[in-house]
């Protein structure tokens, strides 16, 4: 089978590697799409993140779906030929934080195309996968494209758990990449009153009003957007930094009302964080790492046309064109989410 290897920055390869045989409780797949996501792109063009470096060769890609081929024994309540979801999330269940239903944070986590731990977890970019039967959700009703979606909209609906309820909240996210412009969608179908977007680029910003946004502030071309939302104290309950830019989050801290709740979900390195700010207006700060139970959430929301994520894919490219797929994606000037096809 084909699979996308990265080796290094800017060295990604088309190579072959053994097909995959399921046993007993697993599902073997026919990957047919896999989005390129914003960590997929970060060991793409710098070989890691922060301390995240590529060490060994590694299979990229968590954003996908496929068809089952096979049906390992014991396997029930999926079908030859059934499109399904596949959760990139496989925890130990057994540690401590697994057994205190933190399984976003299981100590033994195998989370597909990932360089933390060593040896890396190979991802699912590839002609066929084999998976434990419990990662795989039937997204019947789904095209192939929506059902690849759902792993970057789980991360978004865990971010929502953190900020707690939403309806009535005023709501700003700075970032529109894939998972802010999820943010925008998940805030406005949770009930917010009031969705403001902030991003340097205007055709994402054009697709923050897509996505449900009643305001849009380009950072680059109006630095100071958000200074008419810091009067008396501040406009906003709840932001969803999901940018990763310092810059960014320093910036919206004045238009947070006090007592409000920021939810970080961009991973752009450490950042200095205006404390003595949050402290006196009594900020609530939150991380928002991955999620778990969210993801048949998120297939099921798309199934029932709770939101709809197709507008995010902006281009469809086959696996034999990854570099170039790769690049086009790390232009946020012209591209949302691409995918790939491997069928």
């Amino acid at each position: 089978m084909k699979t996308i290897t990265v080796h290094a920055a800017r060295d990604l390869r088309l190579e072959d590697h053994p097909e995959p045989e399921c046993g007993p409780g697993e599902v073997q797949l026919r990957m047919e799409a896999g989005g390129i996501c914003g960590s997929d792109l970060h060991y793409y063009n710098h070989g890691g993140f922060g301390t995240v470096r590529l060490r060994e060769p590694m299979i990229l890609g968590h954003e996908v779906a496929g068809r089952v081929t096979a049906l390992g024994e014991g396997v029930e309540g999926l079908a030859l030929g059934q499109l399904v979801a596949v959760s990139p999330s496989r925890p130990c269940n057994r540690c401590r934080f697994c057994q205190n239903g933190q399984h976003n944070h299981c100590l033994h986590m195998r989370f597909y195309g990932s360089a933390m731990p060593f040896p890396h977890i190979q991802g699912a970019f590839r002609e066929s996968l084999v998976a434990d039967a419990t990662q795989c959700v039937p997204a019947d009703g789904l095209s192939v494209s929506e059902a690849a979606m759902a792993e970057p909209l789980s991360v978004v609906l865990h971010a929502a758990r953190q900020a707690g309820a939403l309806m009535g909240k005023r709501v700003l996210v700075t970032g529109c990449g894939p998972i802010g412009l999820l943010a925008v969608a998940v805030a406005r179908e949770a009930g917010a009153v009031e969705v403001v977007a902030t991003d340097i680029s205007n055709f994402t910003l054009g697709k923050a009003r897509e996505m449900g946004g009643d305001t849009v502030v380009n950072a680059a071309e109006t630095p100071d957007g958000l200074s008419g939302f810091t009067s008396d104290k501040g406009h906003f309950d709840v932001l969803f930094e999901c940018s990763g830019v310092a810059v960014a989050l320093a910036d919206a801290i004045p238009a947070m009302r006090p007592g409000g709740t920021i939810v970080q979900l961009g991973l752009g390195g450490d950042m200095t964080l205006p404390v003595q700010t949050i402290t006196a207006k009594e900020l609530s700060l939150k991380g928002s790492f991955r999620f778990h139970q969210e993801f048949r959430l998120a297939v099921e929301m798309m199934q029932r046309k709770r939101l709809d994520v197709s507008p995010l894919v902006t281009h469809v490219m086959p696996m034999t064109e990854a570099d170039a797929a790769f690049r086009l994606a790390s232009d946020r000037g012209q591209a949302i989410k691409v995918q790939l096809d491997f069928s």
